[in-house]
């Protein structure tokens, strides 16, 4: 919520407006007075990783009825406030709504009883109100993710990750219950992320018998060498009958049926505190931005609307359609008209679920009608964190789907030499939260050993081929598609599914590993700059990964509130290092202590991070020193986030889809691929997954900085200068149209 408020305040101010505090929610609004104060720039200082917020929250009764609302009024009517931007859940966002509706009549009331002049009832006509959605249980509907959501995950899988070891150690079974009361949004993830055995849902109850099924697969599960056993619990999860399945009712089952050491874990709040993670103060900060830009257009006539995420593109909604459709899965819910609830929750969790039943459930062998297709997965370039959930998935998906997976260890080396084994479904067991790459994985390109590789791929039949890797992997699969006219083994389909820290695939905005490497940075900035804190005024200089592509640095920037980030694709000279130096001087002469600036670490041959710390040094004597930092290799390791390990898990599941529906074409008919679309990569663009032959990929390529030539974060640079007090033009061609929720159709 802090990077949010940040947002919100700044751009603000920046465009000219007073910006107002209003403490303790709408207690604060009803209770006035010092309640309400105006913010400035530095107001906001050094919130970006405080967790929590800086404005206090409170449920307030007053505001529930007409007499409170009609307080409220009239203390921003006094100050001359008429927009409104608000950060909660569905009960606050509807209390905005029905202030909003009241507004004129409130006023005209209290011009009536004489509290505020007749002619303010004009002036303050109108009051415009913008929600941005603050909630641990993502249970509002029209929103991919609200604020807080991700955080809460990296809470859970934290404590996921801690209680495996220990659960590993003595064989034990853990019931793990976490927040959502009406949502199963965290349980659901937080199961994918880390392959529980089973998963309790509110919007998905268990059918019938499901306490025999549960003890079955738990056995079974023993029976493969697995030592331990996990179920996660949303704390509203019910049956059938909306009787409450319980934590403690589990443990209960487990331990009559079963015998086994069970434990319950109950995570309570420990989800909603912490540090932000850096998905969810780049969330905050874009939805800010995003709020202040929809309050400026508003008018009269547009319905209060909620900005929010969709892919990774900003939307409005209406407010109340939101509401609504948010009302109406409870509804479903009451009625037992479950699929309907999940339905109505949208597209991301349906898919979620799906993803998560075809995970975790293996059906026995003999019920698998087998494709007799071999397919194999390799992992080429540097280590991603996410890399081993993708490979679980492929592997677990591809089972399901009726074929013989094979591993291909060590990468296009590994491939030649013929290091391929057979790789079945508890062999991928556990490996979701493991950092690095199983398999291993070399930078080595296939070019130089194609007739060992075309050799490898006859002698084990392998008829698709899945590509986990980052931009070592896109220019592979380019050799391999352009050696099919000369060894027909390489006629298959072919997906590639982009794994790498510096996210610089062409095709894809996202890619496994990004997420966790950018955390890292976050975590890393947020501690060198506490190291400073009682000292003297210090500015950092700090050099992240990312080769020539600026996406770690940039994004990195905005999510730890960086004075600067320079990148190969924005050229700069000595003139724009200049007036930084004294942006920062001036800034230091005020309450602000600390300066950040990140440098890509190709960004400029000359311009170097050694060159930047030195100009930084002379140029601010006498009002900050400086501090250099180069980063490194601890960028690419560590656990993987829990967005990495779930975006790892769905994309790659997304692409065995693929490779089945392609063999099933050519089932019986012996078909060769030779067509541009049997060479796919796969990848996020705006809103959708879309699989691109690499051949059309090619023109979009910068083949020698090894970047794609366009890239959408590029459009968010102007934000991180507003939010660091630099003018520049922020396009807002894109935000704007207001849109309508769309229920989806599973």
């Amino acid at each position: 919520m802090n990077a949010a408020v940040r947002a919100v305040v700044r751009m603000g101010i920046y465009v000219g407006a007073k910006v107002y505090f209003i403490y303790e929610g709408y207690q604060g609004m009803v209770d006035g007075g010092s309640n309400i104060a105006e913010a400035d720039w530095e107001s906001v200082s050094s919130i970006l990783q405080v967790g929590g917020t800086i404005i206090g929250s409170a449920r307030c009764q007053a505001f529930r009825t007409r007499e409170g609302r009609l307080k409220a009024a009239c203390n921003l009517v006094q100050r001359g406030i008429t927009n409104l931007c608000v950060i909660g859940g569905d009960g606050s966002l509807t209390g905005a709504n029905l202030f909003r509706k009241e507004w004129s009549g409130l006023l005209e009331e209290l011009a009536k009883n004489g509290h505020i002049e007749k002619e303010a009832v004009q002036r303050y006509a109108y009051l415009n109100v913008v929600g941005m959605v603050g909630s641990i249980d993502n249970d509002f509907c029209g929103t991919d993710m609200t604020i807080g959501t991700d955080s809460a995950l990296h809470r859970i899988i934290e404590v996921v990750d801690a209680i495996m070891t220990t659960a590993q150690s003595h064989q034990r079974t853990f019931v793990l219950e976490v927040m959502g009361r009406h949502c199963g949004y965290l349980a659901l993830v937080s199961a994918l992320a880390c392959g529980a055995d089973w998963v309790f849902l509110p919007e998905s109850p268990p059918e019938e018998g499901w306490e025999e099924q549960m003890c079955v697969k738990l056995s079974e599960n023993r029976a493969r060498k697995k030592r331990l056993n996990i179920i996660i619990v949303a704390e509203g999860a019910i049956d059938t009958q909306n009787k409450p399945i319980t934590s403690e009712k589990i443990k209960e089952l487990v331990v009559t049926q079963l015998g086994y050491d069970t434990r319950v874990t109950i995570l309570g709040h420990v989800q909603r505190g912490g540090t932000p993670s850096a998905f969810d103060r780049i969330l905050a900060s874009r939805m800010g931005v995003e709020a202040v830009i929809a309050l400026l257009e508003a008018t009269p006539d547009t319905p209060a609307c909620v900005v929010s995420l969709s892919g990774n593109h900003a939307v409005r909604l209406p407010l109340m359609e939101c509401v609504q459709m948010t009302q109406d899965v409870q509804k479903a819910m009451d009625e037992r008209r479950f699929q309907d609830a999940v339905r109505l929750r949208g597209k991301s969790f349906a898919g979620n679920l799906n993803t998560y039943k075809r995970l975790a459930i293996k059906l026995p062998d003999d019920q698998i009608p087998k494709t007799n297709c071999n397919v194999a997965v390799i992992n080429v370039g540097a280590p991603a964190a996410g890399m081993n959930a993708a490979v679980r998935s492929a592997v677990r998906v591809g089972i399901a789907d009726g074929h013989r997976m094979l591993a291909i260890y060590d990468g296009f080396d590994g491939f030649a030499k013929g290091q391929i084994k057979e790789i079945g479904w508890t062999d991928v067991g556990g490996w979701t939260g493991q950092g690095g790459s199983i398999l291993g994985t070399k930078r080595a390109l296939p070019g130089k050993c194609l007739e060992e590789i075309a050799m490898q791929m006859r002698m084990h039949c392998i008829n698709a081929l899945l590509i986990i890797g980052g931009f070592e992997a896109y220019l592979g699969l380019l050799e391999l598609s352009a050696a099919r006219e000369k060894h027909e083994e390489f006629c298959v389909p072919m997906v590639m599914v982009p794994a790498t820290v510096s996210n610089n695939v062409p095709g894809s905005d996202f890619s496994i590993g990004a997420d966790t490497a950018l955390n890292t940075i976050t975590d890393t900035c947020d501690r060198i700059k506490q190291s400073a804190s009682g000292t003297k005024r210090r500015v950092f200089i700090i050099e992240t990964m990312g080769g020539y592509c600026g996406y770690l640095a940039n994004m990195g920037g905005l999510a730890a509130g960086a004075d600067a980030a320079y990148i190969f694709e924005e050229p700069f000279d000595i003139r724009d290092l200049q007036s930084n130096v004294e942006h920062l001087t001036e800034k230091m002469k005020t309450t602000i202590q600390r300066g950040l600036v990140l440098r890509n670490e190709s960004c400029s041959e000359n311009y170097t991070t050694d060159f930047i710390y030195q100009l930084y040094s002379e140029e601010g004597k006498g009002v900050f020193d400086c501090r250099k930092n180069v980063l490194g290799h601890m960028q690419q390791g560590g656990a993987p986030s829990p967005f990495d390990r779930n975006f790892g898990t769905k994309i790659s599941a997304r692409a065995m889809e693929w490779i089945t529906a392609k063999l099933k074409e050519a089932r019986g008919r012996g078909k060769k691929f030779t067509t541009d679309d049997s060479v796919c990569v796969l990848g996020i663009s705006k809103r959708n997954v879309i699989f691109q032959p690499v051949a059309e990929l090619k023109k979009e390529t910068d083949f020698e900085h090894r970047i794609p030539k366009e890239q959408w974060w590029l459009k968010l640079r102007p934000l991180m200068k507003i939010l660091a007090k630099y003018k520049a033009s922020y396009d807002v061609s894109d935000s704007g149209q207001l849109e309508h929720v769309q229920p989806w159709s599973v």
